[in-house]
């Protein structure tokens, strides 16, 4: 078991500089709106496998194969999923995502010029929303980060760090 988890691990902690005195603020894991499309994938691969002793014997096995594919394929979806984090510290913004390999993208909180929180009205609905980040290098993994639960708190979470490391005026 003690390799499941470590594979199912982003392992955040080993990204922090300790030494420096970095701690963890926030830490987003995807909405669980992300996981839907899996959970129908397998529903999918059960009707499959539900239909099989309809199926001639001759090709019964295909279903089956099928309804194995289509299981392994929503493992893998919901997997991703898991393994793509972003996270608030004292001192920067980071995101690690990836299954087999794994990227770091980082961000200095002294490089965060704006961050719009955009809510579709489905997000709305749900309490998710998408977060775009402006800084000073626009292309770079940190730009989009989709499907975060509670973006409003999430947003100012960001934005006390950000006045606490003494990078913005706060507000009195």
């Amino acid at each position: 078991m003690g390799f499941l988890q470590r594979f199912g691990d982003p392992a955040i902690g080993k990204h922090l500089l300790r030494d420096e005195g970095e701690v963890i603020v926030d830490e987003v894991g995807h909405h669980w709106v992300v996981y839907t499309l899996p959970a129908l994938e397998v529903l999918g691969a059960v009707a499959l496998l539900c239909a099989t002793p309809f199926v001639a014997l001759g090709i019964a096995w295909v279903p089956m194969v099928l309804a194995f594919g289509v299981t392994l394929h929503a493992l893998w979806l919901a997997l991703a999923e898991h393994m793509d984090r972003f996270v608030v510290t004292n001192m920067r913004v980071f995101r690690v995502h990836g299954v087999l390999g794994q990227q770091v993208a980082t961000m200095p909180l002294s490089r965060i010029l704006d961050i719009t929180v955009t809510k579709p009205l489905q997000g709305r609905l749900l309490g998710y929303g998408h977060f775009v980040f402006e800084s000073a290098a626009q292309e770079q993994g940190l730009r989009d980060i989709r499907y975060v639960a509670r973006p409003d708190e999430r947003d100012l979470a960001i934005q006390r760090v950000v006045a606490r490391a003494g990078l913005r005026p706060s507000v009195n």
